[in-house]
Parts: structure tokens; sequence; C-alpha cells
């Protein structure tokens, strides 16, 4: 498996160490290659990208001015893996960062819910690769979140977690963690809906930021596996809006389609935030960067196993 990491954030954690940098781990190689960098945007933070019939997708992020203003990004990217080019497509509607971007039937994208500029959207807006257009699909229910987590497997996606903006009677902001979970059915020939049903919590603290993936395991069981993340929702510099650093969260936990259940899958020795992936390969799981425990940047692609305690 080809792995590839576009944009973020140094070890500085300042606005100046945004970068627009690009790489790429070709299978069985032990050092990324530098890739053009990303160009059309600017330098941002928070964006998604996803692999969609032989190229990645890039879309959304925010940027930092230097006076510290951020703004959501609505640019859409194609990377070709081949030519190494970037193709700038239709501009997302509602520009979106911290959101849900999910692959579909090798033709479809899910961007789900995210911050807009001042406030989290509830949209879930739908992107065929084939035709270029953006449509809007049957909305989140529940409270519009950022920083939230997902997969997607077959026609089946779960989302879960993230914060929610809410305000004080002094009209001050107040960034709060959800632990809302949502499983969506996608109706077969209509993609755009998507009926939605109500899970129980996840155990453990609802997370932030955390990285999922769906996966399935040498017996065949099918699961959505969340790692990471933390309970401590945080700026770009991981102190926390509280103004405590935030900590990543080390268990690793997993719905299994078929019993319908939450189970605790195991620990992770070196336990990261802000990872926008957990990708699934042939022997086992991996992420790549993010930050660790003390908002120490790392470079680092990590790996485990499943296991069910």
């Amino acid at each position: 498996m080809q792995l590839f990491s576009f944009l973020g954030i140094g070890a500085g954690k300042q606005a100046g160490d945004i970068v627009t940098s690009a790489y790429t781990l070709l299978p069985g190689a032990r050092d990324w290659q530098s890739l053009p960098p990303v160009g059309k945007g600017g330098a941002r933070l928070a964006a998604s990208a996803v692999a969609v019939g032989g190229a990645v997708y890039l879309m959304g992020g925010y940027t930092v001015a230097e006076d510290g203003a951020e703004r959501s990004v609505a640019t859409l990217l194609r990377f070709d893996y081949d030519s190494r080019k970037y193709t700038t497509l239709a501009p997302i509607p509602v520009a979106v960062d911290d959101a849900v971007a999910l692959a579909y039937r090798d033709r479809y994208i899910y961007l789900v819910s995210g911050w807009h500029d001042s406030g989290n959207v509830n949209l879930i807006q739908l992107f065929d690769t084939h035709s270029g257009q953006w449509t809007q699909a049957t909305p989140k229910p529940g409270h519009a979140v950022f920083g939230h987590a997902g997969a997607i497997h077959d026609n089946v996606m779960l989302l879960a977690d993230g914060v929610v903006l809410e305000y004080t009677l002094a009209g001050e902001r107040k960034f709060t963690m959800s632990n809302e979970v949502f499983l969506g059915h996608i109706h077969a020939h209509e993609p755009a809906r998507i009926d939605w049903r109500r899970l129980p919590p996840h155990p453990g603290r609802p997370r932030y930021r955390a990285a999922a993936t769906a996966t399935t395991d040498p017996s065949g069981k099918r699961w959505f596996v969340f790692a990471g993340g933390t309970n401590n929702p945080y700026n770009f510099n991981g102190i926390g809006y509280d103004g405590q650093p935030s900590s990543p969260l080390p268990e690793v936990i997993g719905f299994q389609l078929k019993t319908g259940r939450w189970q605790q899958l195991g620990r992770l020795r070196n336990p990261a935030m802000d990872q926008r992936g957990l990708l699934a390969v042939q022997r086992g799981l991996v992420t790549v960067g993010g930050m660790r425990q003390g908002q120490a940047v790392t470079a680092e692609v990590s790996g485990f196993m499943l296991s069910r305690e």
C-alpha cells in the first residue's frame, strides 16, 4: 500500500509552522519521498484527504493569518499518482475544516459536518468524482460538530464524538465534547439518501481528533475502529480551549457490526492525537504523524494489531 501525507504543522506549532509539504511512502520503501507542495488553497490545517479511483482528493481545512484570524477553505484538489500533478475541482459549497471525509464505492466522497469560519455545520456534502459535482446528502442528526471521527464499510457509515459550540449566558463561546454516535445506512441506488439511527456512546471518554477506519479482523468480523485523540479539545498548539495542555488517549475501541456492540480492542504504546487517518494495511493498522504527549509533533508511522480485552 502506498501512503500519502499532505499539509499540516511543524514542531513549532505556530502559524508560521503551517506547511504546504506533501510526501509519499512507496510499498517496501524505508524513506518517504517528497511530492510537489500543495500550491492551491495555501498552507492550512485540518484538511481532509481520501483516495478514490486512483487519485487522492484533498479538501477543505483552514488558514491562519499573522494576526491569528482563521478562515475555512473551500478548495478541492485531485492529486494524480502518476503525473504528480494537482487539479483544481469544483469548490466545496460550504467550506469546512475538521470534517470527516469518507470514500464510497470508489466514486463518491462524503464530507461530514465540520467547522465553517465561526461555527459548526451539520451538512453532509457529497462529491461525485465521475461528474465533478457536489450535492447535499441527508444531514447528520444530533449536534453539528468538528473534530469528530468516522468510517464507512460497504453502505454503512459510523460517526462518533467531536466538539459542540455552545454559548454561555454572558455570550462567551464554550467548546463542549459530544458523546453522540450515529450509524447511517446509504440507499443502494441513491447515495444522497442516508437512514440514520443513534447508537449508545462508546466506552470511555468522548474523543476529539481521533483516527478511525473500518476493517475486517482475521476471523472475518467487521469493525469500526477508533484510536488516539483526546478528551480535551484544543487549538493547533495542543493547548486546550480551557487553557490546559491536551493529552492523547491510549485506548483503542471498536464497534462490531454483527453484534452491534462496542468493545475495547487494546491500547496504543505511543498514543497520539491529531492524526487525520487510521489506515488498514496488510499487517494491521497504522497512523502517520500527529501530536504526542507534551504537545510533541511526531513524524512517526506507528502500527498496531487489534486485540480483544
